[in-house]
């Protein structure tokens, strides 16, 4: 248990970049996994990579990112992502699933940086 937010972060990188490259070529993908599953993705990604610079950077292999500082970090990709870029730009779509994402795999990865040492 105690590499489990390690792990995931590597999944997570693994299984994204996959379908950023099955997408390039483009390979046929169910909907759901085409349109949702980056979205829940990298929020823990962001996060566990800001958490090992900041105990880097800091000196401290015990810091944790706050609840506040986790979910802040899920609202900003919220308003970027799913407010602000798709009135500027077609490539981006306002969807309040994105948004349930972004909030559920904050949560996600707030629960397992608590429950691990990495």
């Amino acid at each position: 248990m105690k590499k489990t937010l390690f792990y995931y972060y590597l999944f997570s990188i693994l299984l994204g970049t996959s379908i950023y490259f099955a997408a390039f070529f483009e390979v046929q993908l169910p909907r759901f996994v085409r349109f949702y599953v980056n979205d829940f993705l990298i929020i823990p990604i962001v996060l566990t990579t800001s958490l090992y610079l900041i105990r880097y950077l800091k000196n401290n292999s015990e810091f944790r990112l706050s609840l506040t500082q986790v979910i802040y970090i899920a609202v900003l990709y919220t308003v970027i992502f799913e407010y602000w870029l798709p009135k500027f730009h077609p490539r981006y779509t306002a969807d309040y699933i994105d948004v349930m994402l972004y909030l559920l795999s904050a949560i996600l990865f707030y629960f397992m940086q608590k429950s691990t040492s990495i």
